[in-house]
């Protein structure tokens, strides 16, 4: 059985815009990258504004999701993914978020 190790877990909500944040490291043969993730900014019951994640990593890979669109991207590392994302957010949303140091 594959172990997976979380780096981050946390869901926020402001302003009727939520971010919901996972972070895996694993051994799963499902995830050839060594990550298993998550990074979502959305419309609270609503729509997705962006979002990336390796959910279907094997067949797939990793994909950058906006409202109208799902692009493969190539995966720069988990680290370089992060801050993309925070970077993406920051511009695409009106509310300031607190990340985790």
């Amino acid at each position: 059985m594959a172990s997976y190790t979380t780096i981050e877990d946390w869901r926020d909500v402001k302003d009727g815009y939520v971010i919901d944040i996972t972070i895996r490291q694993t051994e799963d043969n499902k995830y050839p990258s060594g990550w298993d993730y998550g990074l979502h900014l959305g419309v609270v019951g609503g729509d997705t504004i962006l979002r990336y994640d390796n959910a279907h990593a094997r067949t797939k890979g990793h994909e950058r999701h906006t409202q109208d669109t799902v692009e493969i991207i190539d995966f720069p590392g988990m680290l370089a993914l992060y801050d993309r994302f925070k970077r993406e957010t920051e511009e695409l949303s009106p509310v300031s978020w607190d990340w985790p140091e």
